[in-house]
């Protein structure tokens, strides 16, 4: 019994491994988090051709509702903007593109939703 517990691990272990060096040469940040409700936020920063791809969606469930949604590249303010849940998962997506500064980058994005005021605030440094 003891031996096909060993091997148990032993295929884990192995299994782990693989998938962290398949994983590794993909470089993307991903953050979530909660919010003050009921939501989910997620932050993804990306490498694109020398840029950066920066992705933050919320989750609400609720189609039809109106948030307000700003995202920071270290003190700028790159995106003011609104964004629309939709869709049968009640989200809604901003995509940006971003020049990769030298250094480390740091992404801070807030949403508020314009009918419950909830929200919802992530960061990502990549």
């Amino acid at each position: 019994m003891r031996k096909i517990a060993s091997l148990v691990v032993v295929g884990a272990l192995a299994f782990a491994s693989l998938g962290g060096v398949a994983l590794a040469g993909q470089n993307d940040v991903i953050e979530r988090g909660g919010c003050s409700g009921a939501s989910d936020w997620k932050l993804k920063l990306s490498p694109e051709d020398g840029r950066l791809e920066v992705e933050f969606e919320v989750d609400q469930n609720v189609s039809g509702d109106t948030w307000r949604v700003r995202i920071r590249h270290g003190d700028s303010v790159v995106f003011r903007g609104s964004e629309t849940t939709g869709g049968a998962s009640g989200s809604f997506e901003t995509r940006i593109v971003e020049d990769d500064l030298a250094g480390t980058d740091t992404f801070h994005a807030k949403a508020r939703n314009l009918s419950t005021d909830e929200v919802c605030r992530g960061s990502a440094s990549i």
